[in-house]
């Protein structure tokens, strides 16, 4: 097969943008590694989770696993791993259609959403339940928007592998409440902590000082961003298209620092909360708040460049400076030249000059993301004293090392170079699926080896009752779908070979362009009126 984009990035436009960059090195180099990844992701990756991880008995998905993958006692289900499990499924169905249970698994994984995630008094959906599905309470912070936007991210990328619009309409439900209840009109951005009924909880006397709740956020707003991101291009609503705009000005404006590193939480009025002043014993205690966390600077970066591809900004030179300089922040100063990998946190004491490493293990998401990005900046700028591409290939060294379990499959939750009780921790827990390195690695395998045939445009289109169909394209079998066009603006996607048009006025010209896996595009169809 060939070895095409998944995406984290959004395979409906985004991986253009990785088209779009000079690719360096010997592409039978490249073509090989190419191969190499993509046999670590179906050999050592998505076969140990599934469908070992569908949950047959009470829905959703299991979320703990031993080291050896011997299923666990307990075993709640958490908004971001369910989610992040649909995702997955959508994906690798999409990679590797004759794997019938990867569309039976996003199926399975919407219906647990829908039917008992989503609280169907007041809306929004719940952090956790227990395996039978019954709501565990969490007084400090009964919902969250973090949570929230990952059911958005989830539900649309299923609907652009499924077509299934009961999916995309949940994931519009969630926007909108999102909207309603989280989204801050004053100072933009989102609130985290929410109550049951989605108001805002602010911060009270009643918190320790270490609590995160009623901050805004680094984390949850980048992921409110991915989320933005993969919805707009199912559904290219003014709105969304307002808030993703909003988001990515808010990311890397505000919340970057001009040295090129998040900060991590802020008051609502975008203030940062900072213990750099404050004595030794307070920055220790508050360190959870405070500190410079490598693993997300590189993932932002790749974040904001996806965000503003798919906003359709093809000069903006504002993002990818940011988004370089985040990048050689981090390997400037978050870096082990050695051995290769990110370590966790750092931090900018008053009185030390630089940087220190704070925290010197190596979490495996950092990991993933950190080698997303190298090969996205290797490829932008092959010729950078920064060499990236040097720094991409010792990268996936380190993974396969002292990452990749290569007798039990998987990757461990930390390198085992500074952790090697790594081996024997929990594969699978709520905040460890596989999200971060399948969609990681995915992305390497289409920069890598980019697939640049674009399929046929659509043929025989025809209306009926506000109902478009088209013949099929067959002449690319790595195809994702059709983007639908009403005089020249985009107003919809769909995987399938027919679209309900909205409502549009009499004399309306319809096109419909075909998409394939990699990104690319069809010439339009011949306009139909409506």
């Amino acid at each position: 097969m060939k070895y095409f984009s998944l995406t984290a990035l959004v395979l409906c436009a985004i991986t253009t943008f990785y088209l779009t960059a000079f690719k360096p090195n010997d592409t039978t180099d490249r073509a090989q590694l190419a191969a190499a990844i993509d046999k670590s992701i179906r050999t050592e990756m998505l076969n140990k989770w599934y469908p070992r991880a569908i949950d047959k008995q009470y829905g959703g998905f299991l979320s703990t696993f031993t080291y050896d993958w011997k299923q666990a006692p307990e075993q709640d289900k958490f908004i971001v791993t369910q989610a992040r499990h649909i995702w997955s499924n959508a994906r690798a169905s999409q990679f590797y259609p004759t794997v019938e249970y990867y569309k039976a698994g996003g199926k399975h994984g919407f219906t647990f959403l829908r039917d008992v995630m989503w609280d169907k008094t007041y809306g929004g959906f719940y952090a956790l339940v227990d395996r039978q599905g019954k709501v565990k309470e969490n007084p400090t912070e009964p919902k969250n928007a973090y949570g929230n936007a990952f059911g958005i991210y989830a539900l649309a990328t299923y609907y652009m592998a499924s077509g299934d619009t009961a999916a995309l309409n949940l994931a519009k439900k969630t926007f909108l409440w999102l909207e309603k209840h989280s989204h801050d009109p004053k100072f933009k951005g989102y609130y985290q902590a929410l109550e049951r009924d989605g108001t805002p909880i602010q911060r009270h006397s009643k918190l320790p000082s270490t609590s995160e709740v009623g901050y805004k956020d680094q984390n949850s707003s980048i992921h409110i961003l991915e989320a933005l991101t993969e919805l707009y291009q199912v559904w290219p609503d003014p709105l969304v298209r307002e808030r993703l705009q909003e988001m990515l000005v808010l990311i890397r404006d505000t919340i970057t620092t001009p040295k090129g590193y998040l900060i991590l939480f802020l008051k609502p009025d975008w203030q940062p909360i900072s213990y750099r002043d404050s004595s030794a014993v307070a920055q220790e205690k508050h360190r959870g708040l405070d500190h410079v966390s490598f693993g997300h600077d590189v993932e932002t970066a790749y974040l904001m460049l996806e965000a503003s591809h798919v906003l359709g900004l093809k000069e903006d030179p504002k993002t990818m400076t940011v988004a370089k300089r985040m990048i050689d922040h981090a390997l400037a100063n978050g870096w082990d030249a050695k051995a290769g990998g990110f370590y966790d946190e750092g931090y900018y004491f008053k009185d030390k000059p630089g940087i220190t490493i704070v925290k010197g293990g190596k979490n495996w998401w950092a990991q993933a993301e950190g080698l997303n990005t190298l090969l996205l900046m290797a490829d932008h700028f092959p010729n950078d004293k920064m060499q990236y591409y040097q720094k991409f290939l010792q990268q996936w060294k380190y993974i396969n090392a002292y990452l990749i379990d290569h007798e039990h499959g998987d990757w461990y939750p930390g390198g085992i170079d500074k952790e090697p009780e790594q081996k024997t921790a929990l594969k699978g827990q709520i905040w460890k699926g596989n999200y971060h390195q399948f969609r990681a690695l995915s992305n390497c395998v289409l920069r890598l080896q980019p697939d640049k045939t674009a399929p046929a445009a659509p043929k025989n289109i025809r209306i009926n009752a506000g109902t478009l169909t088209w013949e099929k394209v067959r002449d690319n079998k790595n195809m994702l779908g059709y983007n639908i066009y009403q005089n020249g603006q985009k107003i919809g996607f769909t995987p399938l070979a027919s679209f309900v048009v909205p409502t549009a006025k009499k004399g309306s010209k319809i096109t419909v362009q075909a998409i394939d896996l990699a990104g690319n595009l069809s010439a339009n169809s011949a306009a139909i009126t409506f």
